[in-house]
């Protein structure tokens, strides 16, 4: 069997005591990659075209089996495991628990279902078929709440004893309340041919779910602060931010403490570097970048893409091997 998987995906879920809503004021982002071959040794990626916009993930492919042979595999659209246990802000893009990053395909033109399979676990065990038993959603999104507080005691007290319940303190009257314990993993998949000798164009789009704050810790008084010094390092790591990007930030933002340029952060997260396995390195590989307004700041770090220290928003290089994953952050007025 041949596995193609594609995508990327950011994110932000409020995991309260009583249901899932979204998040306003920050959310943080996961990740999902591009297309990923598994023993796709006849199949080239002759060119991948990319644009990343805080709207919007948009891929083109261009692919050719260069066996004499038709090459049949499976195309996948892995998208990332939602753990409810943990209880962090997550907003997803669509209310849809099956297709919550609003994806969709084409190829050659024509658009395309994907086979859709869901599944919830704690730790290695599967639980769905006591999730479909006790009739609660295995992703409460949408229409499809879930209120553990609202259960039948003897419903709530099965799902604690099996770990599907997990403590989440107590309301003002002292009740315990609880959140989901299970992790929701989702697979996206289908089949297609590719024929001897004859491109075929994979176009692949969707909406990043966008890691958000309301504020940047990059901003002059903030990173001034020494308590502040390892996560600053971890934005010079992560996003190859430079001082040329902070004084531009400083021009936008000011050096008041308080924020009254309103200056926020979003975040979107693009693994690049595992998709790397069809046959040879992708010939022609272009990556835009759109930030979306002109009082912002764009910061990521290029690798092999480029050698400038202020890599463009739109790149473009042939024989291409990723060699690092894409972490965008953007910076200014939203």
């Amino acid at each position: 069997m041949h596995w193609i998987c594609a995508a990327t995906f950011a994110s932000g879920l409020v995991l309260a005591s009583h249901s899932i809503a979204v998040a306003n004021d920050s959310a943080a982002e996961l990740s999902i990659g591009g297309l990923q071959f598994t023993h796709a040794s006849n199949v080239q990626m002759k060119s991948e075209d990319l644009r990343i916009s805080l709207d919007r993930i948009d891929v083109r492919y261009e692919f050719l089996n260069t066996s004499s042979a038709p090459v049949t595999l499976t195309v996948a659209f892995p998208l990332p495991d939602i753990d409810l246990s943990e209880g962090e802000s997550i907003s997803f893009p669509s209310n849809d628990p099956l297709n919550f990053v609003d994806f969709a395909t084409r190829i050659d033109g024509k658009p395309i279902e994907f086979k859709t399979d869901q599944h919830a676990y704690i730790g290695n065990n599967e639980v769905t078929a006591i999730l479909h038993e006790l009739n609660v959603p295995l992703l409460p999104l949408g229409a499809q709440q879930f209120r553990p507080q609202e259960l039948a005691p003897a419903v709530r007290n099965r799902m604690a004893s099996e770990g599907l319940l997990m403590p989440a303190g107590s309301d003002e009257r002292g009740k315990p309340l609880y959140s989901p314990g299970w992790i929701v993993r989702t697979k996206v998949y289908r089949e297609q041919t590719f024929p001897s000798g004859k491109p075929v164009i994979v176009e692949h789009s969707y909406r990043p779910s966008v890691g958000a704050s309301s504020d940047t810790i990059l901003r002059k008084s903030l990173r001034q602060d020494k308590s502040m010094a390892k996560e600053i390092e971890r934005y010079r790591r992560d996003y190859c931010v430079s001082d040329e990007f902070l004084g531009e930030l400083d021009k936008i933002a000011g050096a008041s403490r308080t924020n009254s340029a309103k200056v926020q952060e979003r975040r979107i997260s693009y693994v690049l570097k595992t998709g790397a396995n069809w046959a040879g390195p992708i010939k022609s590989f272009h990556l835009t970048i759109d930030k979306g307004g002109s009082n912002r700041l764009v910061g990521y770090c290029a690798g092999k893409l480029s050698t400038s220290a202020k890599p463009d928003l739109d790149v473009k290089t042939n024989d291409f091997i990723p060699d690092r994953d894409i972490k965008v952050l953007f910076v200014g007025r939203f």
